[in-house]
């Protein structure tokens, strides 16, 4: 399994509306600034964002998007799953018909592997990467 550079913009695109949270619309122009992701690249994120039902949008002059709901209500793995689909590293969920006997062995293996994946991405929150993002931020402060 490995995570696209769209999952990987969509999380630090979250990541930074979440620590920009002011109940205002932020727009994607800002965003680009603050990430060095291409507009262009944004736009074509927060449609999948926005259609999962994680942001809303406001179009005009002072539009943009913010968060739907509190950083605390996102699990990481949602975000993901969003954007890449099925973060499982094979298909587990194939019936055994469609196993080959040399995959049935291992397959226990791969559920497992799946599991631990997922228990872990979704035991962060959005939440919880600000919390990091700012005790990394104090940590690397320098006079």
């Amino acid at each position: 399994m490995k995570i696209s550079t769209k999952g990987r913009y969509a999380l630090r695109l979250m990541l930074d509306l979440a620590q920009h949270n002011t109940g205002e619309y932020i727009s994607l122009k800002d965003i680009s600034g603050r990430q060095d992701i291409t507009v262009k690249y944004l736009e074509q994120i927060v449609t999948s964002l926005t259609r999962a039902g994680f942001l809303r949008s406001q179009r005009g002059n002072n539009g943009g998007y913010r968060l739907a709901k509190n950083p605390a209500e996102y699990k990481v793995g949602d975000i993901l799953r969003a954007m890449e689909g099925s973060l499982d590293p094979v298909n587990c969920d194939a019936s055994v018909e469609d196993i080959r006997n040399e995959d049935f062995a291992v397959l226990p293996f791969w559920r497992g592997l799946s599991e631990v994946i997922n228990k872990y991405v979704d035991s962060y929150t959005l939440e919880d990467l600000v919390d990091m993002a700012a005790e990394m931020a104090i940590n690397t402060y320098m006079i």
